[in-house]
């Protein structure tokens, strides 16, 4: 059973996150983090993350859908290789030790804070549409990739997904959120199964927590209404170091 120092811990960070999460993806880099701070294995960690994540990404999704911003004929293509990549992942992280993953963040998360960075905005802009069969492709190939990485280990999934649907899909941002999230539920639902399955959800932590993920997601999702993406790369870039920070703590401290 969890402590009550365990909870005071997570929920307030998962709350976070879940603001985070709904603005600009990514909420998993501070979610993620709350439970292994407050002690549970990798295993343990990451299968609890899943019951929050998928609970304040379904309140999320249905509001970005009400909002306009989930295309049917996109979205639901990519759900189905989102799922199938999910699956794989989280069962190939129940083979890998925790260490890997803090080394292959180590590489990935200062890449991503570079392009991040460096790009001129997050919105497809002044790019010019893709030819809706390549769209489609490019769309469904990211969402079995980063779903395998989103069932493997997951932090930061909603941030690559936003990177890749605006720059090499050329969807708007608008369009490419509502993706993002019907991805990312997608690959919480499929991962928390597995870990299900294999014992590694800590029920009552995980429930609790995602109340509060709900209401960050809640209060993320009406900023994200408001002020677009004015907020979003700064929210990119901060998260991403808060946990680039922490794994090289973890890791070599």
């Amino acid at each position: 059973m969890a402590s009550w120092i365990q909870y005071l811990i997570v929920c307030p960070l998962i709350f976070l996150g879940g603001f985070v999460d709904a603005i600009a993806g990514g909420g998993g880099l501070i979610s993620l983090p709350a439970y292994l701070i407050a002690g549970l294995p990798v295993h343990m960690g990451i299968g609890t993350n899943k019951i929050s994540s998928a609970m304040g990404t379904t309140l999320t999704t249905a509001k970005f859908w009400k909002q306009g911003y989930i295309k049917a004929k996109l979205c639901l293509p990519c759900a189905l290789f989102a799922l199938i990549g999910s699956a794989a992942g989280a069962n190939l992280a129940l083979l890998v030790d925790d260490y890997v993953f803090r080394i292959i963040l180590l590489v990935v998360l200062p890449l991503t804070a570079l392009y991040v960075f460096r790009s001129k905005g997050l919105d497809a802009g002044g790019k010019d549409p893709l030819p809706p069969g390549r769209t489609l492709a490019i769309c469904c190939g990211a969402a079995l990739v980063i779903g395998v990485y989103d069932g493997f280990y997951g932090p930061g999934t909603g941030t690559f997904l936003l990177l890749i649907l605006t720059g090499l899909g050329h969807l708007t941002l608008n369009d490419a959120a509502g993706a993002t999230k019907v991805i990312n539920l997608s690959t919480n639902i499929a991962a928390l199964t597995t870990y299900l399955l294999n014992g590694q959800v800590w029920l009552p932590l995980g429930l609790t927590a995602g109340l509060f993920g709900i209401a960050g997601n809640y209060l993320g999702a009406r900023s994200f209404t408001a002020k677009g993406s004015r907020i979003v790369k700064p929210l990119i870039i901060t998260v991403l170091g808060i946990f680039f920070v922490k794994i090289i703590y973890d890791t070599f401290l």
